[in-house]
């Protein structure tokens, strides 16, 4: 199963409809269509018709969402890990002797 793009503009918006399975190697894909956009239209990613991803796809589903990058029709369990692996994010900033939170 691949992955499978389709990308639609509505006004202010670039919605990006992913279909199939996410996985490492389609992350390169993924972050040329994310790039910030001159036109300044927010971008989002449909998942509705995502039903497996790799922990690669996960990591960058959430990190796009802390950089704005908005996920409609997120099915719960990748929801449920892209949460998992942002608390993870978090408290390894916080665990991190070199921060700047000293």
């Amino acid at each position: 199963m691949t992955l499978r793009i389709q990308k639609t503009v509505k006004s202010d918006l670039a919605v990006f409809k992913l279909t199939g399975r996410i996985q490492a190697a389609d992350i390169p894909d993924l972050l040329t269509l994310i790039k910030p956009d001159p036109l300044r239209r927010g971008i989002v990613l449909d998942l509705e018709q995502v039903k497996l991803v790799d922990r690669d796809a996960v990591l960058f589903l959430a990190l796009s969402e802390t950089t704005g990058v908005r996920l409609r029709n997120c099915s719960a369990y990748i929801r449920e890990w892209i949460t998992q692996e942002k608390s993870a994010m978090d408290r390894n900033k916080t665990d991190d002797p070199t921060g700047s939170a000293g």
